[in-house]
C-alpha cells in the first residue's frame, strides 16, 4: 500500500495526479470562506481599537490587499503547479527529515493558535441567545467562565471533525457558506451606518461617527492611565511616612510607571499597508499554500485569492469595524465580542454568520496544521493528525485573550513561519542558476541541512528580538527575514557544497 493510499488519498509524499486536479471554482470558493471569515469580526474592531484613521483605512487595506494578491499569484502559485507537492514534502527535501520536523512542530502550533482563536470567535456567537458571553481576562491565557469553556470544547470539535474530512470537503463548506456570508458581512456595515444615523454622503465623507469611536477609546485609555497614577501616587505618599512600608513604595512606583507608559493608541497608514499585505504571510511568502494550489489545474486559480482579501480583508475589516463604532455611539462601550457585535447589528443573521464564518477560517487553517504534524510522523494517518491539530486549536480556544492578540499575533508568526518560503523561492529559482544541487537534502541522504537551518533560524531570532524586546511592530519584520533568509540560504549553500565537493574529490 502506497504512502498516498494509507493516508487517504491527500497526496502528501507525491505529487497530485492529472485526474485530480481542481478548476479555479474550488479556490475562489475557498478563498472567500477562508478570508471573509470569523477573524474579520476581531480584526476589524481593532483597526478602530488601534486608533486608525477612517481615511488611511479605506486606502491603506486596498493597497495592502493588493500586493498580497500579487504576492500569491507570482510567488506561491508558479512554484506550486511546477512541484505540485505540499509545503511540508517540499521542505522535507530541500532541509532534510529532521529539520523539517522541527519546522513542521512549530508550522503546526501556530496554525492551531490561529484557528484557535477562531473556534473562540464562533463559540462568541452560539454563546449569545444563551448569555453565554465571551469575555477576555486581563491574562493571555486566562479562563473565561466555565460555560464559555464548554462550548469552545464543543464547537472545536465539530470543527476538527470537517477538517479530518479532507480538502474537498473543505472546500465544499467553503463554497456553500462564502456567498450569502459576504452578503451578510456587507448589510452589517449598512445596519451599523444607520444605526449611527449617517443617512447622506456628507455625514459619511466626513467620517465623524468613526473618529467619536476613536475618541471614545483613546478616552479609556486616559482613564486607565489616570487611575493607575493616582493610585500608585496615594501609595507612595501613605508609604513616605516615619512607619512607611518599603513594600508599598515599590508597589506604589510601580503603579506610576505602568500608568506613565499607557499611551493612547495610533495606527498609521503604513501599518496598516503592510498588516494587509502581510497578515498572511505564511500563506504566500512562507509558501504554505503550496500545499492548497498544488491542486490547482491553471495558473490562473491563483487570482483566487483577490475575493478573500478584497471582500474579507477590505468590505469586511470595515464593516465590522463600523459595527464597534455603532456599538459605541449607541453608549454599549467598546468591548469588541464579534458575537455580540454581530447580534447588536443583525439578529440572528448575524449569529449564524460568526458562526460559520469561524468554521471556514478554522477549517483550512486546521487542515494545513494536520499537514504539518503528519510531516513529523510520515506514518500516521491524515485524519489522525488533523484531529490532533483541531484538538490543539480547540485548547487553544478556551483562552479568550488569544483572540484579541491578532494584529500583533499574525505578523509574529508571519515572521517566524515567512523565512522558509525563501528557501524554496531560492532552491527552485536560483540553485541551479549558480551551478548548485537542488534538493540538496534529498540528493545527498541528509537528514539536516545546516545552510537552512542557520538560515532560517537567525534571521527569526533577530526579527523576534526587534518585536518583542524593541517594540517594532510585527508585521514590518516578515520581509526582511524573508530576503536575509534567503540570501544566507543561497551563500551558505554555495560555500557547503563547494567545500563537501573539494573534500570527496
Amino acid at each position: 500500500m502506497s504512502d498516498n493510499q494509507s493516508s487517504g488519498g491527500e497526496f502528501e509524499r507525491e505529487p497530485v495526479p492529472e485526474a485530480r486536479l481542481l478548476g479555479p471554482g474550488k479556490f475562489w470558493g475557498m478563498y472567500a470562506g477562508e478570508h471573509c471569515a470569523g477573524t474579520e469580526f476581531m480584526i476589524g474592531p481593532l483597526f478602530l481599537g488601534a486608533g486608525a484613521s477612517l481615511q488611511d483605512l479605506i486606502v491603506g487595506l486596498l493597497l495592502g490587499n493588493l500586493l498580497a494578491v500579487l504576492t500569491w499569484r507570482y510567488l506561491v502559485v508558479p512554484i506550486a503547479i511546477a512541484k505540485r507537492l505540499t509545503l511540508y514534502y517540499q521542505l522535507e527535501r530541500i532541509a532534510g527529515g529532521q529539520l523539517v520536523k522541527l519546522y513542521n512542530v512549530v508550522n503546526g502550533v501556530l496554525f492551531c493558535f490561529l484557528a484557535g482563536a477562531m473556534v473562540t470567535v464562533s463559540a462568541s456567537a452560539i454563546g449569545v441567545p444563551f448569555g453565554v458571553l465571551y469575555k477576555a481576562p486581563p491574562e493571555i491565557f486566562g479562563l473565561g467562565e466555565t460555560s464559555f469553556t464548554v462550548l469552545v470544547l464543543v464547537v472545536g470539535a465539530v470543527m476538527s471533525l470537517i477538517a479530518a474530512a479532507g480538502y474537498d470537503t473543505v472546500a465544499r463548506v467553503a463554497n456553500l457558506a462564502a456567498p450569502w456570508m459576504i452578503v451578510v458581512f456587507g448589510a452589517a456595515g449598512i445596519v451599523s451606518l444607520g444605526q449611527m444615523e449617517v443617512d447622506t454622503w456628507s455625514k459619511l465623507s466626513d467620517g465623524a461617527f468613526w473618529s467619536e469611536g476613536i475618541d471614545f477609546v483613546r478616552q479609556e485609555f486616559t482613564e486607565e492611565r489616570e487611575a493607575l497614577i493616582s493610585e500608585g501616587q496615594a501609595l507612595v505618599t501613605a508609604a513616605t511616612g516615619t512607619d512607611g512600608d518599603p513594600a508599598q513604595l515599590a508597589r506604589g512606583n510601580e503603579l506610576i510607571a505602568s500608568g506613565e507608559a499607557i499611551r493612547p493608541p495610533v495606527f498609521t497608514f503604513w501599518q496598516i499597508v503592510v498588516f494587509a499585505w502581510l497578515c498572511n504571510g505564511a500563506m504566500h511568502f512562507g509558501m504554505a499554500d503550496l500545499s492548497i494550489f498544488r491542486f490547482a489545474r491553471h495558473a490562473s486559480s491563483g487570482w483566487a485569492p483577490a475575493i478573500g482579501m478584497l471582500l474579507g480583508h477590505y468590505m469586511a475589516w470595515i464593516a465590522a469595524g463600523l459595527m464597534l463604532a455603532a456599538q459605541i455611539k449607541l453608549g454599549a462601550g467598546s468591548d469588541p465580542n464579534p458575537g455580540l457585535l454581530a447580534y447588536n447589528a443583525l439578529g440572528w443573521a448575524g449569529i449564524l454568520c460568526v458562526v460559520i464564518a469561524g468554521w471556514t477560517t478554522a477549517n483550512p487553517t486546521i487542515y494545513r496544521a494536520g499537514l504539518a504534524f503528519q510531516g513529523v510522523f510520515p506514518r500516521s494517518s491524515r485524519v489522525a493528525m488533523t484531529l490532533l491539530a483541531g484538538g490543539v486549536a480547540t485548547l487553544a480556544g478556551i483562552f479568550p485573550n488569544l483572540s484579541a492578540q491578532l494584529l500583533g499575533f499574525v505578523g509574529a508568526y508571519g515572521t517566524v513561519l515567512g523565512p522558509m518560503g525563501a528557501v524554496i523561492f531560492v532552491d527552485y529559482y536560483l540553485m541551479r542558476r549558480f551551478g548548485l544541487t537542488e534538493e540538496y537534502a534529498a540528493q545527498q541522504g541528509l537528514a539536516a541541512n545546516v545552510a537552512v537551518l542557520v538560515a532560517w533560524l537567525l534571521p527569526v531570532a533577530v526579527g523576534l528580538y526587534l518585536i518583542f524586546w524593541q517594540g517594532l511592530f510585527a508585521a514590518y519584520a516578515v520581509v526582511p527575514c524573508w530576503l536575509a533568509c534567503g540570501a544566507l540560504y543561497l551563500l551558505m549553500s554555495g560555500a557547503l557544497q563547494r567545500r563537501e565537493q573539494s573534500v570527496s574529490a
